[in-house]
Order: structure tokens, then C-alpha cells, then sequence
């Protein structure tokens, strides 16, 4: 497990590239045979990525979490972004995942394994939990969409919400995925911050000779970061962050702190960013 610290906005004008990436782009997710893990001090979250091709690869903790158990303390999302179908067991239960269905993991859950046969890329999203709620199934038939955007901005797309306060119920957990409609390359704008919530993106689907330019930052100081597929950003609260792709792709947004609601955000206008 990798252990990420926080960075202050007052410290991102003087990074170069490097630098900026080293804190904010977590590459080299999916370990095949391994749950590969970031832990980030925004929030507390953890993210990771496994590409089971075999036999059960079990979800271990680590040092870092202080317990005997990875979910001792702690609730997880689990988003199926490969190709084909994969199954995550969690104390003995087993759940199929097709390509883009999520798996809500409750508190307390003491083993979770992740099985396929190499085609299936599990992410994995973890926020601290102080209660327990039941593991739950759900596919994109199963989501809350909104479509938002429009064809002549560019920035026409779906937003399926899973783990939320209508769907399925977590302590501080809110995920979903974003599809952008064909012709689109533009994601969350107008971007956007919301001050009591930690972001991250997960962007899958690319090409691997294509790439997203993800923009962060404050917005009078943007900054940005070229992505490829497979590949995540770790958005502090004060960070805005939106992008826009060399080609189609979809994402998983993710988000822990102080508030569940999915709207508690502050837009910041195109005409106001620099």
C-alpha cells in the first residue's frame, strides 16, 4: 500500500510536472494477480486495482490501515472496468460483476477475493465507515441516470449515480460512472469544487494511444495532468477538476468526506477559470 500525503494549494504553483503527477496521478493500478493500493490522507481514502486471472486474489490489509482486516473499519466500492466478467466473494457470498457493475462492500466484512479470468479489471474505492450497511449488486439498469450537457458543447453524457442516498446506501461513500455520448470529449463542465468532499476519477475505455487531459487546481491557477486508460487522479476538496479526451472514454467519480449529497457543489463558470 502507497501512502499518499496531503498537498496544499499553496504548494502547486511550484511544482513542475513530475511533481504534480507524483502526488496526484496514481499509473500502475492493476496489478495482474495483485491488489495494487494508494492510500491518500484526503479523506482517508484508499483506491486500488486488481486483474484476477486465476485463483482467488484475496483484498489483504496493510499496515497503513492499522487493523486486522481491510474493512475492519472501513466500507468499499468495487467497479468492474474490464472487458468481461469477474466475481468478488465477500465472507463467502458471491457476486458476478459484467463489465460496469459496482459492488457495495459493508463495514466489517472480513474477506473479500476477487476471481477471472483475466478479461475483468476490479477498482476499488474504500472510505472510513461508522456503520454497517448490507453489500449489495447493481448494474447499470439498476443506476440513477442524469443526463446532462449538449452535441454542440461537446459535452453531452450520462451520469449513472450507484452508491448514493436514493440507491444504494453507504456512511460516506458516493460513486457512480459517467459515460460521454459518441462526439463528446468534454467531462465535468463546468467544472466544479465541493469543499467538504475528496474526488477521484478513474478513467477506463481509452485507447491505449489515446489520452484525457484532466484539469485541477484552483480555478484562478488551473494545472493539468495527461491521463491515459486505467489510470486515476486524487481531487482535493479545493481542487476543481474536469477534462477532455483524444478520443471516447467513460470514468468512475468517487467521493468521501463530510457529505453524501451528490449536488453540495460549487460551479465555477467557463469565463472564470484561468
Amino acid at each position: 500500500m502507497e501512502v499518499r500525503h496531503t498537498t496544499g494549494p499553496d504548494q502547486v504553483p511550484g511544482l513542475d510536472t513530475e511533481a504534480l503527477r507524483s502526488r496526484f496521478l496514481v499509473q500502475d493500478l492493476f496489478g495482474t494477480d495483485e491488489v495494487r493500493t494508494v492510500y491518500t490522507h484526503e479523506d482517508r481514502m484508499v483506491i486500488g486495482g486488481v486483474r484476477p486471472s486465476g485463483a482467488p486474489v484475496p483484498l489483504r490489509t496493510a499496515d497503513p490501515l492499522r487493523a486486522d482486516h481491510f474493512l475492519a473499519r472501513r466500507e468499499l466500492g468495487v467497479v468492474n472496468v474490464g472487458s468481461g466478467p469477474g466475481t468478488v466473494t465477500a465472507d463467502g457470498s458471491e457476486h458476478q460483476l459484467a463489465a460496469k457493475e459496482v459492488l457495495y462492500v459493508g463495514r466489517g466484512t472480513r474477506e473479500v477475493t476477487f476471481t477471472g479470468d483475466g478479461s475483468a479489471a476490479f477498482y476499488l474505492v474504500s472510505t472510513p465507515a461508522h456503520a454497517t450497511h448490507p453489500t449489495r449488486k447493481a448494474g447499470l439498469a439498476e443506476a440513477t441516470p442524469v443526463h446532462l450537457g449538449e452535441q454542440r458543447t461537446s459535452n453531452e453524457r450520462t451520469i449513472y449515480k450507484f452508491i448514493h442516498s436514493d440507491g444504494i446506501p453507504s456512511c460516506q461513500l458516493v460513486l457512480g460512472i459517467t459515460e460521454l455520448a459518441d462526439g463528446s470529449m468534454w467531462n465535468t463542465m463546468p467544472a466544479h469544487l465541493h469543499d467538504r468532499r475528496t474526488e477521484t476519477y478513474l478513467y477506463f475505455g481509452l485507447d491505449p494511444e489515446q489520452r484525457v487531459v484532466h484539469l485541477m487546481g484552483r480555478p484562478d491557477q488551473t494545472r493539468n495532468l495527461i491521463v491515459a486508460g486505467e489510470q486515476a487522479v486524487i481531487s482535493p476538496s479545493w481542487s476543481v477538476h474536469c477534462g477532455f479526451g483524444t478520443s471516447s472514454y467513460a470514468f468512475v467519480w468517487a467521493m468521501g468526506g463530510e457529505n453524501t449529497d451528490y449536488t453540495d457543489v460549487e460551479p465555477y463558470p467557463i469565463t472564470e477559470l484561468r
